[in-house]
């Protein structure tokens, strides 16, 4: 049974790194006592690992990290669970397709190993990275990523601000144009919001709501604790 949480945010204002979600990871963990960190979504793994290890060793659970290994794919057949930090979605994409990854996190997160990922690593989880906020400041084989969830996420999801002056497009009008040309569903994960999912089921946590899209609907709003399976059976609802 597949089991991923996938965070929207892993920094929430006035909290530290993963405060916001630690009763979830403690509980969606469970007995993990050691996991791999997948830290490449930004260019110092040192530190990064670092902030990671200092983290999960409060939840009692001891970090490796990806880029310290001699043998990356071998670290995640071996983990048991699997972390991947936020940071810049291309840049960890194509990470990823460069050490050859993709397969072999699809195959553990598919034999039952829990998947954590945050923002970029929410990203990564679905169908494409075509609904990331980020840059492209490097160019991956593809936007196809690890397709462990049949739809998109868009992490940090704004809604349009009345008082602004702004006069680009708001985040829903982007994911409107994404469904211009492309199919699958998209979640925009607000601050504070998470998808939690355990083999046919998915449910909505944290602290506000999502905006669901479905091509060819207008948006509805999810509240935290409804169920959202239709998005894993790919029927609009």
């Amino acid at each position: 049974m597949q089991r991923l949480l996938l965070i929207s945010n892993s920094t929430q204002h006035g909290g530290g790194y993963l405060d916001h979600c630690e009763a979830e990871l403690r509980d969606f963990l469970g007995q993990a006592s050691r996991i791999v960190f997948v830290p490449f979504a930004l260019h110092d793994r040192t530190t990064y690992a670092d902030l990671a290890r200092r983290r999960f060793r409060a939840l009692g659970i001891e970090v490796s990290s990806l880029h310290e290994s001699p043998d990356p794919q071998d670290a995640v057949r071996q983990a048991q669970g699997v972390f991947i930090g936020g940071g810049n979605t291309f840049r960890l994409l194509e990470a990823l397709y460069r050490l050859d990854l993709l397969g072999v996190i699809r195959q553990r997160v598919e034999a039952g190993a829990p998947y954590v990922g945050a923002s970029a690593g929410s990203n990564v989880a679905c169908l494409t990275i075509k609904t990331t906020n980020d840059m492209p400041i490097v160019q991956p084989p593809s936007f196809d990523a690890l397709g462990l969830v049949p739809f998109n996420i868009n992490p940090h999801y704004l809604d349009p601000d009345p008082a602004s002056t702004h006069q680009g497009e708001t985040r829903e009008e982007r994911i409107r144009q994404f469904h211009e040309v492309n199919d699958p569903p998209v979640v925009g994960l607000r601050e504070g919001t998470m998808l939690r999912v355990e083999g046919s089921r998915i449910t909505l946590k944290g602290s506000r709501e999502a905006r669901i899209f479905i091509k060819n609907r207008e948006p509805r709003e999810a509240s935290p604790g409804d169920s959202l399976d239709f998005l894993l059976s790919g029927a609009p609802t």
